[in-house]
């Protein structure tokens, strides 16, 4: 097999001609929403502690994620996916109407925003979900690199196509076009399959319907399973030292460390974002059949050894190089995490087990609640390097605590089948 079959392997599902496109078309619709929504708020009341609410409900439906995957077991990812799609049309629509009729206010945006919150960060962990129960084991680390690539390519994009559409066409053109993004996500995922619902699934299903003991199972599930709670881990460890020096504070190193402006942080954001597209096309075209387990480990070492680098250098130059490996390492790390926790989850618990994972997320606030105060009192410098040797620490920890079920080559975690 040639690395362009690898690549275009997952293609050849039909169920995955129908996924890739759809959900596409959904994360740049989010990623172009965003944008908009956080120029409106910060043009219209000029409080950019308005702006950090707005950014703040995107994250309030993680807490929830667990739900959504019990929801997801009980009636279908693929239904449930479809729900949250035409939700997200419609949503979309009222602000259109709102914008072009000259009826928008602030707070439609955040009422709006905030309902939107509570389904948008489960669709990445369904998604996940659905590469799983369609596609064949060998072929589940091409089609979660190819999957990723749509978020991927959205970061890129997005600013091009967001603020600078609003700016060309106006903010109600633009919606609609957010609008016509979503009815095409909802639309294409209508042609995706999964496997078929069964009458009965046991105790699973049980638990499935009654939503806390479903989270309950979940967690038990996890925490016996030593395969997934360190994958967990990782990614909770990821969230609470890793992203935010890529996410939350880039606005800060543009400004205070290379002095550079609103202009130069879309560079830095675009390294990011470019290392991230291609080491998701990567994985998805490699030829070698990826030990997951250990990809994850080692590439998560490697992204934190960027983190105290780019803490470090005063160099644009270096600093965007540096951000483009880590965004590299990111995807290698990331991508094999998912595919770690599918292939240890039973089909019956896979919503679940990654509706679940979507709690890792809050290490990300946490995170950066905590680097502020840090970087007032010892320097930016001094707290990636804080971060990064922390993160290092923990990464050794958790690839000798779980070395049985991650680092070893007989663990299902390093297992193509």
């Amino acid at each position: 097999m040639t690395a362009v079959d690898g690549a275009h392997s997952p293609f050849r599902v039909r169920s995955f001609r129908f996924q890739w496109p759809a959900d596409l078309a959904t994360s740049w619709a989010f990623e172009m929403e965003t944008l908009i929504l956080g120029w409106y708020v910060l043009s219209t009341t000029g409080s950019v502690q308005q702006l950090v609410v707005l950014g703040a409900l995107a994250w309030l439906g993680s807490l929830f994620a667990p739900f959504f995957g019990i929801l997801g077991d009980r009636i279908g990812v693929r239904a449930l996916l479809c729900t949250t799609r035409a939700a997200y049309a419609l949503l979309a629509a009222l602000l259109m109407v709102l914008t072009s009729s000259g009826a928008l206010e602030p707070w439609h945006v955040f009422a709006i925003a905030a309902i939107a919150g509570l389904m948008r960060p489960s669709d990445m962990g369904m998604r996940n979900v659905l590469v799983g129960q369609t596609m064949r084991p060998e072929m589940l680390m091409s089609a979660l690199g190819i999957s990723r690539t749509t978020s991927d390519t959205a970061r890129i994009a997005g600013a091009l196509t967001g603020t600078g559409g609003v700016a060309l066409i106006g903010m109600g053109p633009a919606y609609a076009v957010v609008t016509a993004m979503y009815v095409a996500a909802f639309l294409f995922t209508l042609g995706v399959t999964g496997p078929p619902l069964r009458a009965a699934q046991g105790r699973a299903d049980a638990a499935a319907a009654k939503p806390f003991a479903g989270l309950k199972q979940a967690i038990v599930y996890v925490w016996n399973k030593p395969d997934l709670l360190g994958a967990f881990s990782m990614a909770f460890l990821v969230n609470l030292l890793a992203f935010p020096i890529f996410l939350g504070l880039l606005p800060y190193v543009a400004r205070d460390v290379y002095a550079i402006g609103q202009s130069g942080l879309g560079y830095l954001a675009a390294a990011f974002a470019t290392g991230a597209l291609a080491g998701s096309l990567l994985v998805s075209a490699s030829r070698l059949r990826l030990q997951a387990g250990r990809v994850m480990l080692l590439n998560a070492a490697a992204w934190f050894a960027a983190i105290l680098l780019f803490g470090q250098t005063r160099s644009m130059g270096v600093g965007l190089a540096l951000l483009f490996v880590a965004g590299f390492v990111q995807s290698f790390c990331l991508t094999p995490l998912a595919a770690v926790m599918l292939r240890s989850a039973s089909e019956a618990m896979r919503g679940r087990v990654m509706g679940l994972r979507m709690l890792a997320i809050w290490g990300l606030p946490l995170g950066l609640l905590a680097a502020g105060p840090i970087i007032e009192r010892f320097g930016y410098s001094a707290t990636t390097l804080l971060y990064s040797g922390l993160g290092l620490a923990a990464t050794g920890a958790i690839s000798f605590g779980w070395r049985r079920a991650l680092w070893h080559r007989s663990a299902t975690a390093n297992s193509a089948n």
